[in-house]
Order: C-alpha cells, then sequence, then structure tokens
C-alpha cells in the first residue's frame, strides 16, 4: 500500500504545487499568480464537522456569527450537545435541521480519532452516514481536518467554475469531467482544489478591474 499524504505544512504545499506545474503547463503558468496557497488546516474531532454543518447554506459571516454564539453558550462539544434543548440551539442561531443534525452527529459518538487511520473511501463513507453529512461535507472535513492530500471534491461549484475559466472550457464540467480532468493531479488533488479556489478569486478579481 502507498503511504498516505498529508498535507501539514507550507511545504506539503509546496511539493503538491511542483507536481501540478510538472504535469500540466496550465497549472505552470498560472500557479505563480496564486502562490502561496492558503494550508486552512484545524484541529480534526467533533467541533471540526459541527463548524462545517453550521455553515452549510449561509454566508462565512452569519456562520462565524452563529459559531461565536455556540461557543459563548458552551454548545461545540459533543456532551455538551447531547443535552441541549431545541430552544438553546436556536437561541444560538441554528435552523431545525441544522439542530438536529449536530445533536444526531453527537449522539452517534463517532470514533473521531480512528477516522485518522481509514482510507479516503472508507472515512468518507463513515461520514456519510451521520445525519446531514453529505459527500462535500465529508470531503471537506478530510481535506482540511485530516490533511488529505488528495481529495479533491469535484461536486463544488466553485471548483467547477474555476476549471473551466482556468482551461478556456466551454462550458462548466460535472463531478464527473472534473474528477477526469484531475486525474493527472493525483496524488496532491487537495492542492490542486485549494488552486482552484484560489484561482476563482484571483480571476473574479481580475474581471473588477478596469
Amino acid at each position: 500500500m502507498a503511504e498516505r499524504r498529508l498535507i501539514l505544512t507550507e511545504d506539503d504545499l509546496a511539493e503538491g504545487c511542483a507536481h501540478l506545474a510538472a504535469v500540466c503547463l496550465v497549472w505552470a503558468r498560472v500557479l505563480p499568480n496564486l502562490e502561496p496557497l492558503p494550508l486552512r488546516r484545524q484541529a480534526d474531532g467533533f467541533a471540526a464537522m459541527a463548524q462545517a454543518i453550521v455553515g452549510q447554506q449561509v454566508s462565512v459571516a452569519a456562520a462565524a456569527a452563529i459559531w461565536a454564539r455556540l461557543e459563548a453558550a458552551g454548545l461545540t462539544d459533543e456532551a455538551a450537545l447531547r443535552g441541549a434543548s431545541d430552544d438553546e440551539l436556536r437561541a444560538a442561531g441554528l435552523s431545525r435541521p441544522k439542530a438536529r443534525y449536530l445533536r444526531g452527529i453527537a449522539e452517534a459518538r463517532l470514533d473521531w480519532e480512528g477516522l485518522r487511520n481509514l482510507p479516503d473511501d472508507q472515512a468518507i463513507a463513515q461520514l456519510v452516514a451521520l445525519p446531514g453529512i453529505g459527500v462535500w461535507t465529508a470531503e471537506i472535513y478530510l481535506k482540511f481536518a485530516l490533511g488529505r492530500a488528495d481529495v479533491f471534491a469535484a461536486g463544488d461549484l466553485a471548483l467547477q467554475e474555476a476549471a473551466r475559466m482556468m482551461y478556456d472550457l466551454p462550458a462548466r464540467p460535472g463531478p464527473a469531467a472534473l474528477r477526469e480532468l484531475a486525474l493527472p493531479w493525483s496524488p496532491w488533488r487537495a492542492v490542486a482544489a485549494r488552486g482552484l479556489w484560489s484561482y476563482y478569486r484571483w480571476s473574479k478579481g481580475r474581471e473588477g478591474v478596469t
């Protein structure tokens, strides 16, 4: 079995960028405009997943405000969530579905440390079995909380749009097409995802320049 690559430091990002530039002339051309790419690592565990759930379908600012209220109320760990009432969670700003998701995840008592040792597909399968966690959320957790270097999240619309712009494609690629495009980027597809997100922001910024 090949050694699992992890993204732990800026040096890991640099190694991934070197790989992308070596296998693709497009990456070689655009990366100098994007580096240094963001590390975006966070501690793994329940709190990281809870933050991901809180951030679903709301703005970054709204998610940060809700998370701050949960922290102030002491409702960011599993034991606290298991004992919290609906009224307490709603008072912190959670919608009824998100309150249900967080309580369900807390009650599942997942072995978060055990996820660190599982292959990507098995870790994703354990996460999507929990309430409120789809493939995209699971992949984001693996990428930023576990540091997995080859997890991509091809269903992400910003990644799809960035790939369309960067490769001058006639249409935004769907998940299957984007996964096919990303095959040569392995084993550093999580670095490519960071690069595409950065390219998306960089391109939108350029469009705003007159």
